[in-house]
């Protein structure tokens, strides 16, 4: 599924210690393949072992931070989190009702960050008042953990019982929804069983998959979040507890998810933040944010750089096409002066390349799993057969017929080449069976232009046809199709590291296997 990328805004304080404020959203909106703005609300000195100070933006500065974005993008979600004051709260609402006059605003996360997991106060009180009856009001979904809640309602939590029924009084406020984060609370599966026995819906990570915990010890603890909707029944979201440091910087990934997804899964993306985190500092350290983000090995074809999958390999090895072209140029430039009987003791030694060919072909109509594929092999079966009468009209020039084709006997290079694209073809899946295609054919293709330059004219040489039909249009225009169908390709499903390196000896074997069947010839033809 393509991801359409989205705009959203953050209005939120910036952590120096890089765990959580808008360093946190931008990570996480660039985690879920969408473009991060931001207004700063208060800087901080912080990091994992806690807040040192916090200085507040002034309020007329946050507002034209927010102007400034919303004047010019687009924006598809909203979320706030740290807002300081009574000032900058009010600077907030006034923006965004600015802004939105008629209330078509897009969907709004709210947490209402009040006090740091060290126990640093993070808004004035004077600004709770704001936040509960003029912000509120405005956000889709509201996420306040524990203490937040418990400040917000002025009563303790205690109990899943405690947060269902704050999560319905929250809803009270205005707001649409209310997630209310069960981290700090330690739940036991009994108590979910206690509250699911109500009709309450539960949903948890191996919901309705019993074979992923049938062999498992069942978790003793539990997190437990609440949803609470203004127009449909509550939900408990469960999920293991997780023995970790790396929780600075949760509530602020769980929100900047929500605003991307608006859905389930973002608990799930916060759960596995916490359990792939590297520890860092001394304190509570960040979530890795970018665990579900691979490093693309191939970057995409730009005009700039068309070819950077047919390149790789040739990076990789970049001396063996180099022999492969010197080994073909050395006898088509001497090629006037070469005897019949070497010509065709050189073309005898070759006879069993169309068995090679048509393995080829019939590996790459196999492997296509989808219409392009079909269509490009296809092609290939075609440029194959055209391939094929070059070499027969070749050969018949040296008197080469075709039962000696037919019942050449086959080297042991020939053997070895077509024993290596056979067990390639079989075990590889259609990527690595093109990366076999792409090495014989851009093999020929750089030959063919190698020759037109290091044979000299070819008035009278016994290759002219041969060299002119890989230096052509045809071929030539056949290997530009096969280059964009590799990039195509690898574009779609990006190699893993272990499988571009596979890709890379592939190509170097084949190249190498090539320059060895080349080598067989010459050998041949010197001895005839």
């Amino acid at each position: 599924m393509t991801i359409q990328q989205r705009t959203l805004l953050t209005i939120a304080g910036s952590d120096s210690g890089g765990g959580a404020g808008i360093q946190a959203d931008l990570r996480t909106f660039a985690a879920f393949g969408h473009f991060g703005t931001s207004a700063i609300t208060a800087l901080t000195a912080q990091n994992t072992t806690g807040v040192q100070g916090v200085r507040g933006v002034p309020p007329a500065f946050l507002q034209q931070q927010i102007a400034s974005v919303l004047d010019d993008i687009e924006v598809h979600a909203l979320k706030t989190g740290m807002l300081f004051d009574a000032a900058n709260t009010l600077a907030t609402v006034n923006s965004l009702k600015s802004h939105y006059p008629n209330g078509e605003m897009p969907p709004l996360v709210c947490d209402p960050v009040c006090v740091s997991t060290s126990g640093h106060s993070l808004l004035a009180p004077d600004a709770l008042d704001i936040l509960k009856t003029r912000l509120l009001p405005l956000a889709t979904v509201v996420t306040p953990n524990k203490s937040e809640a418990e400040l917000l309602l002025s009563r303790s939590i205690d109990s899943l019982e405690d947060m269902l029924d704050g999560g319905r009084e929250l809803l009270q406020l205005g707001c649409r929804s209310v997630l209310l984060k069960g981290g700090h609370l330690t739940t036991t599966s009994s108590d979910v069983q206690r509250i699911a026995a109500t009709g309450i819906r539960v949903a948890g990570s191996d919901e309705n998959v019993r074979i992923l915990t049938a062999n498992t010890t069942a978790p003793t603890e539990l997190v437990v979040d609440v949803l609470c909707e203004a127009d449909g029944p509550a939900t408990l979201f469960t999920r293991p507890r997780i023995d970790s440091f790396s929780t600075h910087g949760t509530g602020c990934t769980l929100s900047a998810a929500l605003a991307c997804a608006l859905a389930e899964g973002a608990s799930t993306y916060t759960h596995l933040g916490i359990v792939t985190a590297t520890p860092i500092g001394h304190g509570h350290g960040p979530l890795n944010h970018l665990h579900s983000l691979v490093r693309r090995q191939i970057p995409l074809p730009t005009p700039a750089n068309p070819h950077p999958a047919d390149a790789l390999p040739h990076r990789a090895s970049p001396d063996t096409l180099e022999r492969l072209c010197r080994a073909r140029v050395r006898p088509a430039a001497r090629a006037r002066d070469a005897s019949p009987r070497l010509l065709r003791a050189l073309y005898r030694a070759r006879l069993p390349l169309p068995a090679i060919l048509r393995a080829r072909a019939r590996l790459l109509a196999a492997k296509a799993a989808s219409y392009p594929l079909i269509a490009a092999a296809t092609q290939t079966i075609n440029n194959i057969l055209t391939e094929l009468d070059t070499h027969r009209a070749l050969c018949a020039q040296f008197g080469l017929t075709a039962e000696d084709l037919d019942g050449a006997e086959e080297s042991a290079e020939t053997m070895a080449y077509g024993s290596y694209l056979l067990d390639v073809g079989l075990q590889g899946d259609t990527t690595k069976l093109l990366i076999v295609v792409l090495a014989c054919l851009l093999g020929y293709g750089e030959v063919g232009l190698w020759l037109t330059n290091g044979a000299g004219s070819l008035e009278g040489n016994p290759y002219r046809q041969w060299i002119e039909d890989y230096a052509g249009p045809g071929y030539q225009g056949a290997v530009t199709a096969g280059l964009e169908l590799i990039e195509k390709v690898a574009a779609a499903d990006p190699p893993s590291p272990a499988r571009l390196e596979d890709w890379c000896a592939v190509w170097d074997r084949c190249t190498k296997l090539e320059k060895a069947f080349w080598d067989m010839g010459l050998r041949a033809g010197n001895n005839e």
